[in-house]
């Protein structure tokens, strides 16, 4: 789908991927409605956006939260008489932490963001989308969403809840006008940690230490990809690596990732 003259909605535009993925849309010629929790960040990319502030609306709302979810559509349409593709970008990751020193808030807070979120968004607009001549659904999945990563198992399990929901409905889609493509980030230079309430573990350094996307390239793959129709996106040299490993030798790929883990979990 050509992005370009379409109404496009973004979770998660307050700042990361999610404002880039904003602007890029904008930059070609979408109207972009961007949906956020947050009110100041929200604001800050309205301000970026500027020049383009005709096509540009902010929606704060918590995506974890149904009932606000739902009257999103009803406010988008108001603004721009049309919906025809959503991003579901927003998401936090878990403490660093093994699944048994989760609490059950913590748990519920994870699942409720990135699965539930996801799909709340999902039903509240695609029946919007499948009125259109043609629509596009964008569900950001994780490299964790293949590759298990000790210490974000929690995170891990509802982003490979997101990639085969994803993939199900691409598929249930098949004879309508809605595309459906799954992305899955790598190491991404972002402020997830922060917006997630996860203070930062010391990065690793020197041969072993993972090379970051930047949130702008993250963006333009991402845009590029829907704009392709494209099944899967693999954001980053790293995430596209580990799924060709993966593939060749699931515990082979899950003990690197473990071994590098290893520092942020002691014993």
């Amino acid at each position: 789908m050509r992005v370009q003259d379409k109404v496009v909605v973004v979770t998660g535009a307050g700042g990361g991927i999610g404002r880039e993925l904003v602007l890029c849309l904008l930059s070609k010629g979408a109207h972009v409605a961007g949906v956020d929790l947050n009110a100041k960040s929200l604001d800050e990319t309205a301000g970026l956006a500027e020049r383009y502030k005709d096509k540009f609306s902010g929606f704060v709302a918590n995506i974890a939260e149904r009932s606000a979810v739902e009257a999103l559509p009803e406010q988008v349409l108001a603004r721009f008489g049309a919906v025809d593709g959503i991003i579901n970008n927003a998401g936090i990751i878990q403490p660093f932490a093994r699944l048994n020193d989760l609490d059950y808030p913590t748990i519920e807070r994870v699942l409720n963001v990135n699965l539930f979120g996801t799909l709340f968004v999902i039903k509240a607009f695609l029946p919007l989308l499948l009125k259109r001549p043609e629509a596009h659904i964008a569900n950001l999945s994780s490299m964790g969403g293949f590759l298990p990563v000790p210490g974000q198992t929690i995170y891990c399990a509802a982003k490979a809840a997101v990639k085969l929901m994803s993939e199900g409905l691409a598929f249930e889609l098949l004879h309508t006008n809605v595309r459906v493509t799954v992305v899955f980030p790598g190491a991404v230079a972002t402020n997830i940690q922060a917006n997630s309430g996860v203070s930062s573990p010391k990065p690793a350094e020197g041969r072993g230490a993972l090379k970051t996307v930047s949130p702008i390239e993250a963006a333009q793959i991402i845009v590029r990809g829907i704009e392709r129709n494209a099944y899967h996106v693999f954001v980053g040299k790293d995430a596209a690596i580990m799924d060709k490993l993966t593939r060749l030798s699931p515990a082979y790929a899950g003990r690197t990732i473990a071994n590098k883990m290893r520092a942020l979990l002691p014993d």
